[in-house]
């Protein structure tokens, strides 16, 4: 049985040096915010499933080549013969502040359909994992992630929900009432602070009812990340806080699906709550510690690393 299920849009991704106007060198990959979680968490050594749909063009074939290195599932997996690839552009301005151009409309990713979850449901996960972004995509995308949610509410498989809002993809309007419908039936739902209103009854005005609100409606836990703040866990319990931890910023980006990654993979193992804090918290700082979306994720021997002391050289 699969650990966790995860569905949504894997693109390549390309980082520009300098400005992009100025042209030079790009490095070239792939990025998702699902595929990065599902990275993050079989590096930490879980099964994990991605459902998607890539292009039969070359980026797609770098897409799939990319996950099923990393140890991805990819049985669910579409090739559609008449869309693209997506793609997104990175390009860095100052110091860790970089901007991201997306190139996905009416991508291949975009058709991610009721169908395809249905196959990767076969054999049932253990859990569900979605993010705001792919019902953000389109209609068709937009069913995948009801399905995805019937499905799993059917035969009781848990589900998380990251808010991932995306600015470019879709109005606060729109993603709020889609948010709000989905919110309730996640068990675990993880949000931002600037976004946890999306998820949250309208009416709702501070952080405290937004929880509150929440948790009645049959949420089991709401983890809010603070970026360089650390994250908070809301549940039966009450709040806890974990700092994050100190390191030198290199970039972002894939930063908060680091922190899902590890937040999830210690979910699954029941440890306490401090202790998925812990570990959500040592992904994300191997992320913002390294350039790229995943390719610094660490795997579980390398989570003690934070450990060490500054500028420690293993021989």
């Amino acid at each position: 049985m699969t650990d966790v299920l995860t569905v949504g849009e894997t693109m390549a991704s390309m980082r520009a040096v300098a400005p992009l106007r100025l042209g030079g060198a790009m490095s070239l990959s792939v990025a998702g915010a699902e595929s990065n979680v599902a990275i993050g968490l079989a590096r930490l050594g879980h099964s994990v499933s991605w459902v998607g749909v890539v292009g039969a063009d070359e980026l797609g074939a770098l897409v799939l080549r990319t996950l099923r290195a990393e140890g991805v599932t990819l049985e669910a997996v579409r090739v559609d013969p008449d869309r693209q690839t997506g793609v997104m552009v990175v390009e860095r301005r100052i110091s860790d502040l970089s901007g991201v151009i997306y190139h996905r409309s009416g991508s291949a990713g975009s058709t991610v359909s009721a169908e395809d979850v249905t196959v990767g449901f076969r054999p049932p996960p253990s859990w569900v994992h979605l993010t705001g972004i792919t019902p953000a995509l389109g209609d068709r995308a937009r069913g995948a992630v009801d399905a995805a949610v019937a499905q799993a509410r059917r035969t009781g498989i848990p589900i998380s929900l990251d808010v991932n809002f995306r600015r470019r993809l879709w109005t606060e309007s729109a993603a709020g009432e889609c948010l709000r419908r989905l919110a309730p039936h996640a068990r675990l739902l993880v949000a931002s602070e600037d976004e946890l209103h999306l998820a949250a009854p309208a009416d709702a005005r501070t952080e405290e009812d937004r929880v509150a609100a929440l948790l009645a409606a049959g949420v089991a836990e709401v983890v809010i990340k603070r970026g360089a703040r650390g994250a908070s866990l809301y549940g039966a319990d009450g709040r806890v806080d974990r700092p994050a931890h100190e390191v030198r910023v290199a970039d972002t980006i894939g930063a908060g699906d680091a922190f899902v990654a590890g937040l999830l993979s210690a979910t699954l193992e029941n440890l306490s709550v401090p202790d998925r804090l812990e570990r959500a918290a040592a992904c994300g700082a191997f992320a913002v510690a390294s350039t790229g979306d995943w390719e610094g994720l660490p795997t579980r021997a390398e989570l003690s690393l934070l450990d060490l002391e500054a500028g420690t050289t293993q021989r």
